[in-house]
């Protein structure tokens, strides 16, 4: 039986948190390390981390980001980069996905002992490239990439058939256990689409309203596996929360409400990382509960801000969350929407 989850209401005006007695809170002593979150969610700001080679630009970040099982940290980018990926210790690897530019969300998932990416691209500066070749642009489609960036499949195709109409402003992709596709239209129709392993369209739930089962901007998307039964769990971004369905597209209950604009979010064992567009980070346990608020932005006008100058990012303080993920080891990497691209490591403290 497919478990009910109850929701739970975050607040949005901030907790009183508490702090480690070494370093300092966001935006006080520059030179002293610069901590953000409690108890065990803990984290020193990295500061400075994640270096690019002469010649290589972050670009706008509008995307999420990816951490596989060895550590290396993969961002989305609206950049020529695309998709950039970093050890650990911020060492630039490689850029990959040439045709991927414009992934908005990703997903990754091991597959015949290999791992894949699947990006939800909107469009890019891949367009450019195109339409200097004479070629028609690309946008809203579903690809599955390997890690160097070959493309295994393309949704929608020549093979998936007539897609119901809603198809557009694509924003998210999850896959589920036995492999089927879960594609969002949160910047458009509200929709979400489902198809097989192969690209083939199943069906359609969602749309746009506020009542149970209907989205304003299902803006991210992954498959929750804290619970008996694997679940769907939504972003529901203009709605403040955060929502299940069950694999057939059924809608079983709120998880999480009264969020800041919640856009996409990363699992570690039973709790759940958020990003907020609002200016914060939240860790959500099973239930539903916050326990710890992160980088939150005490400037409204610094919250969900596209164009806050690199002199005005404080470091432990966000401004608009758009993307996170967490690391094997609790570390969690953030992405602010920012037109000349921001992102942060984020120390687990133990």
């Amino acid at each position: 039986m497919i478990r009910n989850v109850l929701a739970f209401t975050v607040f949005s005006s901030s907790l009183v948190l508490a702090h480690p007695d070494h370093g300092t809170k966001p935006g006080q002593s520059p030179a002293a390390p610069v901590i953000t979150g409690n108890g065990q969610w803990t984290y020193e700001v990295e500061v400075g981390w994640g270096k690019l080679p002469e010649g290589k630009a972050l670009g706008p970040t509008h995307g999420t980001v990816l951490v596989d099982q060895g550590g290396n940290v993969y961002f989305c980018t609206n950049s020529p980069e695309s998709v950039i990926v970093w050890k650990e210790d911020g060492t630039y690897l490689k850029s990959i996905a040439p045709e991927g530019q414009g992934f908005h969300g990703m997903n990754m998932r091991e597959e015949g002992g290999k791992t894949v990416i699947y990006g939800a691209q909107i469009s890019g500066n891949y367009n450019k490239t195109l339409k200097a070749q004479g070629k028609d642009p690309v946008s809203n489609r579903v690809l599955k990439i390997d890690t160097d960036g070959k493309t295994l499949l393309t949704i929608p195709n020549e093979k998936t058939g007539e897609i119901e109409k809603g198809w557009g402003g694509l924003t998210a992709v999850a896959v589920a256990p036995d492999g089927s596709i879960f594609a969002a239209m949160g910047y458009g129709s509200n929709l979400i689409h489902k198809f097989d392993a192969q690209g083939k369209h199943l069906l359609t739930f969602g749309g746009r309203g506020t009542e149970d089962g209907k989205f304003r901007t299902c803006h991210g998307l992954t498959i929750d596996a804290r619970f008996d039964t694997p679940q769907l769990l939504v972003a529901d971004r203009e709605n403040g929360r955060l929502v299940h369905f069950d694999l057939d597209g059924k809608f079983i209950g709120t998880h999480a409400t009264h969020l800041r604009r919640p856009c996409s979010f990363s699992m570690h064992g039973d709790h759940l990382g958020v990003a907020e567009l609002g200016g914060r980070a939240v860790i959500i346990d099973k239930n539903g509960t916050p326990v710890s608020f992160l980088g939150d932005q005490p400037d409204p006008k610094r919250r969900a801000n596209y164009r806050v100058p690199k002199e005005d990012q404080i470091p432990g303080l966000f401004t608009a969350p758009h993307g996170l993920g967490f690391a094997p080891n609790g570390d969690l990497y953030v992405q602010d929407w920012n037109v000349d691209g921001r992102i942060t490591k984020l120390k687990l403290k133990n």
